[in-house]
C-alpha cells in the first residue's frame, strides 16, 4: 500500500471525533445553564411572594383608610394557619377595625400607650398594636393567597410610611418572620416587612381640586359672556344693515314711480 493511500485511512475518523466532542461540550453547557437558571428562579421566587400591604384607594395623611394585607402561601407541603400583624407603636392608630373573613377568627390586642393620643378632643391611652388571624379550617393552602382587610386611622401626618411587621405560621409549625425594614438605596431584604406608603393630606388635595373647579367655572363664565357679547354685536350690525337696505329699496321704488308718471 502506498503512503498516499495510508494517510487518508488514518485521518478519516478525525472529523467525526471532533463533531462528537463538540456535541458533548454543547450538551454539558446547556445542562449547566439549565441548572443555573433553575437556581436563580428558586432564589428569586420568595422575593415575589412576601407579605405586602396595599390601601383600597388612597392612604392620605390625617385620613382613614382600608388596607389589605396580602398573604401568599410559599410552601408546597403546608398551609398558612395563622397571620400576625404588628401595628407601629411609634405612630399608633386610634381606630383599628377588622373585617370578618369566612374560615378565620380575628383577635385585636390593645396596649397602653406611653404617650396618649388626642383624637377629636378626647385623649386615648390605649391602641391596637397587634391583629391576629387564625384559621378555623385548612387556612391558605399551597398555590393560594388570602387578603386580610383592616380599617385604620387616623393616619399620621408626620411620616411618609408605616411599617407593619408580620409573622406567618404554617401547619407544620414553621414561622416566617416578615420583619426586616427595607432601606432606601439598598437591596430588598430577604424577609421584608409590609410597608404602607402615605400620600399627601386629603385636605390639600381637596382645596386644590376646589380651586381648580372654581377657576374652571370662572373661565367658562367669561367665555360664555364673551360669546354672548359677540353674538349680540353681530345681531345689531345685521339689523342695521337690514334697515339700510330696506330704506334704499323704498327710495328706489319712489323714484321709479315718479319717472313713469313724468
Amino acid at each position: 500500500m502506498q503512503v498516499s493511500q495510508l494517510v487518508p485511512s488514518l485521518t478519516a475518523g478525525r472529523p467525526a471525533t471532533r463533531r462528537t466532542a463538540a456535541r458533548r461540550t454543547a450538551a454539558r453547557v446547556a445542562a449547566g445553564a439549565a441548572v443555573a437558571g433553575t437556581a436563580v428562579l428558586a432564589l428569586s421566587a420568595p422575593a415575589f411572594a412576601h407579605v405586602t400591604v396595599q390601601p383600597e384607594g388612597a392612604a392620605a395623611k390625617g385620613s382613614y383608610a382600608v388596607v389589605d394585607f396580602k398573604v401568599p402561601n410559599e410552601r408546597d407541603n403546608a398551609s398558612t394557619t395563622k397571620v400576625e400583624v404588628n401595628l407601629p407603636t411609634d405612630h399608633p392608630l386610634a381606630s383599628v377595625m377588622a373585617q370578618p373573613i369566612p374560615g378565620w377568627s380575628v383577635q385585636l390586642t390593645k396596649t397602653k400607650l406611653a404617650k396618649p393620643l388626642t383624637v377629636h378632643g378626647d385623649k386615648i391611652d390605649q391602641a391596637v398594636t397587634k391583629v391576629t388571624w387564625t384559621a378555623d379550617g385548612k387556612g391558605i393552602e399551597p398555590g393560594y393567597f388570602q387578603k386580610f382587610p383592616l380599617s385604620v386611622g387616623a393616619l399620621p401626618d408626620n411620616t411618609d410610611q408605616l411599617v407593619f411587621k408580620a409573622l406567618q405560621t404554617y401547619s407544620d409549625k414553621e414561622v416566617v418572620r416578615w420583619i426586616e425594614v427595607p432601606q432606601a438605596g439598598q437591596d430588598e431584604p430577604q424577609n421584608p416587612a409590609p410597608v404602607l406608603q402615605l400620600t399627601a393630606a386629603a385636605d390639600e388635595h381637596g382645596a386644590a381640586a376646589a380651586q381648580d373647579a372654581s377657576d374652571g367655572k370662572k373661565e367658562n363664565t367669561a367665555a360664555a359672556s364673551d360669546s354672548g357679547s359677540s353674538s349680540d354685536t353681530t345681531a345689531r350690525v345685521l339689523g342695521v344693515a337690514g334697515i339700510v337696505v330696506g330704506a334704499a329699496g323704498v327710495a328706489y321704488g319712489v323714484l321709479a314711480g315718479r319717472r313713469r308718471t313724468a
